[in-house]
């Protein structure tokens, strides 16, 4: 094949991955087979045919062209012309190339077990060397620390001799640990040394280029993709074919490809991170679209709104992620598809996941925050996202940015090929949109003051107890099971006692409690013991059922007094 030769078959095939029926089959099978020995001679033409790959990896037109494409993934770490450009190709994700960014402490630590020994750290770009040099010697035994003075050893070359045969990496990454410190503290002691991790490829190192759930039946396409935008109400009424519950073997499969989703993209998501393999559903919404959903261990669920992770796979190709928060019978998600895959069909995918969202957690009222809209995110704002949401029948509950809307909405009929400018942008994406159903409430996420529910924690606590939290943690955890009638609550499972703690300050100034039947009051410690139990979307149904409850916390919200703790 002369030289110039690859790079217009790889053109073809660019041309071709979205196009199906016609003979589309057979002319990418022509394009693949030859480019499966051939040389290319650009790191940029190694990644779009990499791109490629993976996009027919989910959108095969059939199982020949599957296999062809399989084959030549699975191959692809071997390719004489990826070796040749791997150092161009860092943080591309692509089997056999480095993978360098500032992981969570989460993420590092699931890395650290996994592949340990291909961690380093990236010294030039540790944000501040001081800090860790700082702190190296609480990372060691006390009996060490005379190796800080006389002879006097810089920090790197003291790292060097504390961390033995292990890499730098995994050394500071496990002692962080390791540390008598809870958990969410030897995370934040970890992520404040600002460390840049490179993990260096080997046999089993994430990839995106393998990276596939094994599917019993595969999806093939052979008609084009639906480009139009969806009814969102009307597929809001379309419940997904099935929702199932996995195994521990699928789920911890299916966690760990969500992660690599992640590490591959330079991105961290804390849901994934700290995903429990107990909670783990596969919703099967047809064609070869399917949607993990997976829940969080109860060491880091918020107070009051149950979170989900989501990874969209087709045909077992992961091919984005979402994250839906759920409560008052509402969702704020936040929704992103990989980029390889924005030719597909977005759009169809987010009513899909908007259903199952809906089915899992019985919600009437879907939100959008600004972050997913563009607001401090440029990509979101130089993508359209805003308009995206808009015209999938999204609107803004502000009226300045509700005006705005309409207004350009109507330069936009009147003159064809208008754009809303970049200062009009970051106007609209200041305020959340929602999706509401006929009658819009005010007590959805998005709408309701969250945040003033922690303040008149924080207010009342202050005023009995002052600095002394772990008595206040302690005692309000005994008057709310003594105000409820829930009983010892320390013979309940880890996560229930957990929360029950988490919970007792909120129960202590929750208005007109005493005034509650028995019946109300079981069903809020049944409330509070499911929100750390196994299913967090168990909480979910039960606080929406819960009408007394959500009263209850509405009118704290609008109290213009400090509320008080009981006192024993």
């Amino acid at each position: 094949m002369p030289t110039s030769a690859p790079a217009r078959v790889l053109a073809r095939l660019a041309d071709l991955k979205a196009r199906y029926g016609d003979g589309a089959a057979r002319d990418k099978l022509d394009a693949l087979r030859a480019l499966a020995p051939a040389k290319l001679s650009t790191a940029v033409q190694v990644r779009a045919l990499h791109e490629a790959l993976c996009f027919l990896h989910a959108y095969p037109d059939d199982a020949e062209v599957f296999a062809q494409v399989d084959g030549m993934l699975q191959a692809f770490e071997a390719r004489a012309d990826l070796r040749a450009h791997r150092h161009r190709l860092v943080d591309s994700g692509i089997a056999g190339t480095d993978i360098v960014y500032p992981f969570h402490a989460p993420t590092a630590r699931w890395l650290a077990r996994r592949w340990g020994e291909r961690l380093a750290i990236e010294w030039e770009a540790v944000e501040h060397p001081a800090t860790l040099e700082g702190r190296l010697h609480l990372l060691a035994l006390w009996s060490e620390s005379p190796g800080l003075d006389e002879p006097p050893l810089e920090g790197r070359a003291w790292l060097d001799r504390l961390r033995g045969r292990q890499s730098d990496a995994a050394f500071v990454i496990e002692r962080c640990a390791a540390a008598p410190l809870t958990r969410p503290l030897s995370e934040r002691f970890y992520d404040e040394l600002g460390l840049t991790l490179r993990l260096s490829p080997a046999r089993g190192t994430p990839s995106r280029t393998r990276a596939r759930f094994p599917r019993p039946r595969l999806a093939t396409r052979t008609a084009p993709f639906r480009r139009e935008r969806p009814d969102l109400r009307r597929e809001l009424r379309r419940p997904p074919r099935r929702i199932r519950a996995v195994g521990r073997r699928d789920a911890e499969v299916l966690i760990d490809l969500a992660r690599e989703s992640m590490v591959t993209r330079s991105r961290d998501l804390y849901s994934f991170a700290a995903a429990d393999p107990r909670d783990v559903r596969l919703v099967d919404c047809g064609h070869g679209l399917e949607l993990a959903c997976i829940g969080v261990v109860p060491e880091f669920r918020l107070l009051l709104e149950a979170v989900y992770s989501f990874l969209l796979l087709q045909n077992g190709v992961p091919i984005g992620y979402a994250l839906a928060s759920a409560l008052f019978r509402s969702s704020e998600v936040a929704y992103n598809v990989f980029e390889s895959f924005r030719g597909g069909e977005a759009a169809h995918v987010y009513g899909r996941l908007l259903a199952a969202v809906r089915a899992l957690f019985g919600v009437d009222t879907f939100t959008v925050f600004p972050y997913q809209l563009g607001h401090e995110n440029d990509e979101g704002l130089e993508s359209g996202a805003w308009w995206f949401y808009y015209k999938l029948g999204f609107r803004p509950r502000d009226p300045k940015a509700l005006a705005l809307a309409r207004d350009e909405e109507r330069r936009a009929a009147r003159r064809p090929g208008y754009r809303t400018s970049l200062t009009k942008l970051r106007a609209l994406v200041r305020a959340n949109v929602f999706l509401d159903p006929d009658e819009p409430r005010d007590n959805v996420i998005g709408a309701f003051p969250t945040g003033s529910v922690g303040l008149s924690i924080t207010d009342a606590v202050a005023a009995r107890f002052g600095s002394d939290r772990e008595l206040a943690a302690a005692t309000c955890a005994d008057e709310a099971a003594d105000r409820l009638g829930a009983g010892d609550w320390r013979r309940f499972r880890a996560g229930e006692r957990l929360f029950w703690e988490r919970w007792a300050p909120l129960i202590g100034v929750l208005p007109g409690v005493e005034r509650w039947t028995v019946a109300e009051k079981r069903a809020l410690v049944d409330v509070v013991r499911a929100k750390g139990g196994h299913r967090e979307s168990d909480y979910v149904a039960l606080f929406d059922g819960h009408a007394r409850l959500q009263a209850a916390l509405l009118a704290l919200t609008m109290t213009k007094t400090v509320p008080s703790l009981p006192d024993s």
